[in-house]
């Protein structure tokens, strides 16, 4: 059986994570920040009656410096912790090791083609089995027939799943890799319509943010994530992808409607225009062209390599999007997964030795880092 170390939609179930941060937890929840954990209304801005400054206090400090102020406004604002990375990277399996050790996170999902229901191997949905019981939000809600979602309606429903989180005394991990909606979510100031990815947008990217936020991106180098990537699409393939596809393209399951307004959302999602194609030469249902077993394996295989091509471009298109928001200012710690990945690539068996050698890697150079700097983003 082969190893599934970062969740695809296979039936792989993780360890159980060592729980060492409640007594931290406790008091997280006895005395909760209020200004970082409950919504940003004039209501919540009173500090608790232990951190009352003293009669007198803020004269002898005397007057605060910009920098103090900028500060203190950034305090104001809700936290939320927010996982980057290509696709593939890693970034389900990072929010749920967190999310088990953290246990007051509620993960959002910020992927645009997870936002819509169906297709759930195609799209790489987390199985909720999987989901270790953690809250996720935004994952597979939406109807697709309803067409594409925007920027600016991202931005929308988004914002209402944090609201709720923080309303309820817990901490919205955004997760997902649709680096253009999370720029629409977090920036100060959104336009709707304008694309700061798009070649020759002048407009520099803003580095003033709505949340008080804490960035963790998975990075994997390009050369190892593509060897993963392609290895990640035959296990999706074994796992039902082409039977869940066939359904989907069925065009006897269309409605008339469906064939119009369903171009767009879910039809855009890597897989489908790739084994359209196929499944017009080739139906499930046996009434295509005739040819013999050659000319259907080579043309089966043509849509697998297409589907590995254009995902691999995808994580290359994802990474430079990131590195233009590093560079707009945005404050990425990068975390650096490659070791890990080229442990996975290499395992050729489900040997219990090869499982636990990546799993150490990851959780050396990932995890632990991971969880020192959400430690400290909590404590602030």
């Amino acid at each position: 059986m082969t190893l599934h170390p970062f969740p695809t939609h296979s039936h792989h179930h993780y360890s159980n994570l060592n729980f060492y941060f409640y007594s931290y937890i406790s008091r997280f929840h006895l005395f909760p920040p209020v200004n970082h954990l409950c919504p940003t209304t004039p209501s919540h801005h009173h500090p608790l009656p232990h951190n009352k400054p003293r009669r007198g206090a803020h004269m002898a400090s005397g007057p605060t410096t910009p920098r103090q102020q900028q500060q203190q406004q950034q305090q104001r604002k809700d936290k939320l912790l927010i996982i980057m990375g290509a696709t593939g990277a890693g970034k389900s399996r990072l929010s749920l090791d967190l999310a088990t050790r953290f246990p007051f996170f509620e993960i959002v999902n910020s992927d645009k083609m997870q936002l819509y229901a169906g297709l759930d191997i195609t799209t790489n949905k987390l199985p909720i089995p999987d989901r270790l019981g953690v809250p996720h939000h935004l994952l597979g809600e939406f109807d697709p027939r309803h067409g594409d979602f925007t920027p600016g309606q991202f931005r929308a429903v988004a914002g209402q799943a944090i609201s709720s989180i923080t309303n309820r005394r817990k901490v919205p991990m955004l997760v997902g890799g649709s680096n253009s909606f999370i720029h629409a979510l977090l920036v100060d100031r959104f336009e709707p319509g304008s694309n700061v990815f798009e070649p020759g947008f002048n407009a520099s990217v803003s580095s003033e943010l709505r949340y008080n936020c804490c960035f963790l991106w998975v990075d994997v180098s390009l050369a190892v994530l593509t060897e993963y990537l392609c290895k990640r699409v035959d296990e999706m393939l074994d796992s039902g992808m082409l039977d869940e596809l066939a359904e989907f393209c069925d065009p006897d399951r269309q409605d008339e409607d469906e064939s119009t307004t369903s171009q767009t959302a879910l039809r855009k999602a890597i897989g489908v225009p790739e084994f359209t194609r196929y499944f017009k030469r080739y139906p499930p249902q046996g009434r295509g062209e005739e040819g013999d077993d050659r000319e259907r394996r080579r043309a089966y295989e043509e849509a697998v390599r297409a589907i590995k091509d254009n995902t691999c471009q995808l994580a290359k298109r994802q990474i430079e999007k990131i590195l233009r928001l590093k560079g707009g200012g945005w404050d990425l710690q990068r975390l650096d997964a490659t070791d890990a990945f080229r442990a996975v690539v290499a395992t050729t068996s489900s040997d219990e030795d090869d499982g636990k050698r990546w799993s150490e890697i990851w959780e050396r150079q990932v995890v632990k880092p991971s969880v020192k700097i959400v430690k400290r983003f909590l404590m602030e």
